[in-house]
């Protein structure tokens, strides 16, 4: 029997590539889709094929996980609606905007399975990256410069009672997962300033963060909305990591061709991310086996964006606890 998975919400525009990965996965069926915007759920439900929820409870009453893919303030109280009928959570990141939301993440996780949407964990270039690390290729690691720009979003991305933030909370988390996963230990500060500088906003669209890690590895970030409209590509992740003995360059979307038409754009022919990541959470809800990406890796990267935000406010560094 397939897993049935309902789709909660179609506000960030990932929840396209989730459903294009369910409809695909053999072991997944996509039961229906509910939404707090009427003119979106309708929208969203006549494009994708996606049959609409009457309700909120109604769905979750008839699935066996959910994908949540809704405006990162509205994270928690969904998740607290899908856990209380014992559903499975499958949800965007940031997983969490402030530390309120996080009990709330930690107690569901003690419920249910909680999985956070880092695509980019199942990239085949950082598995390779963290074996090579892991087996000692460049030594001992002394540091890593990284990147996580993109385009502005803009739309409820840029409304900070929805979204918490602007390019910080947006970019800053799925560098700062993989970076607790190559390393394997927790962050212990974070110093971080943040400006207005591509589109002179009350909202961030600049953010730049040094990370430190023990033993005096640390990590440089820039998650900025830095890329113009027109540019062409959506974003990148790239990761030089320098280790004692030599480095190793990640540029996970690198594989592109150029294309020339009407304006220069490039076509990737890398692996689907959001294909794994769906396959992932099908697989564990399926095999009752713990999440790949836990509802704590959620939590811990955004909370280096959180306190990326209070150094900024302070100019301090800011300790993160464990």
């Amino acid at each position: 029997m397939p897993v049935r998975v309902g789709i909660l919400s179609a506000a960030h525009m990932h929840v396209w590539g989730y459903v294009a990965a369910l409809k695909k996965n053999p072991d997944a069926e996509i039961v229906g889709v509910w939404d707090d915007n009427p003119e979106r759920l309708a929208k969203f439900s006549e494009q994708a094929g996606v049959p609409q929820a009457l309700g909120l409870d109604e769905l979750c009453n008839q699935v066996d996980a959910v994908a949540i893919a809704s405006e990162n303030t509205k994270h928690a109280p969904l998740a607290q609606a899908a856990a209380d009928q014992g559903k499975h959570i499958l949800c965007e990141k940031p997983l969490v905007t402030n530390e309120e939301d996080a009990a709330i993440f930690e107690e569901i996780a003690r419920k249910v399975k909680v999985m956070t949407a880092f695509p980019c964990r199942f990239a085949p270039s950082f598995q390779r990256l963290k074996e090579r690390v892991q087996a000692g290729d460049i030594g001992k690691l002394k540091a890593v410069c990284a990147t996580n720009r993109g385009s502005c979003p803009f739309d409820w991305f840029v409304q900070k009672e929805l979204s918490g933030g602007g390019a910080m909370i947006d970019h800053t988390v799925h560098v700062a997962d993989l970076l607790r996963a190559l390393i394997g230990q927790e962050p212990v500060s974070v110093v971080a300033q943040t400006g207005s500088n591509i589109y002179g906003q009350v909202w961030e669209d600049t953010a730049m963060l040094t990370i430190e890690f023990p033993g005096g590895l640390f990590a440089t970030l820039d998650s900025s909305w830095s890329r113009p409209k027109g540019y062409k590509t959506w974003g990148d992740v790239t990761m030089n990591v320098v280790g004692d003995k030599g480095v190793i360059d990640l540029d996970m979307f690198g594989q592109e061709i150029d294309v020339y038409k009407d304006s220069h754009k490039v076509r990737g022919y890398g692996s689907n991310l959001d294909q794994a990541l769906l396959d992932a959470f099908v697989a564990c809800v399926r095999d009752d086996t713990v999440p790949p990406v836990t509802a704590r890796d959620g939590i811990q990267a955004a909370r280096v964006a959180m306190a990326g935000y209070e150094s900024a406010r302070t100019s301090s560094r800011v300790a993160l606890g464990s």
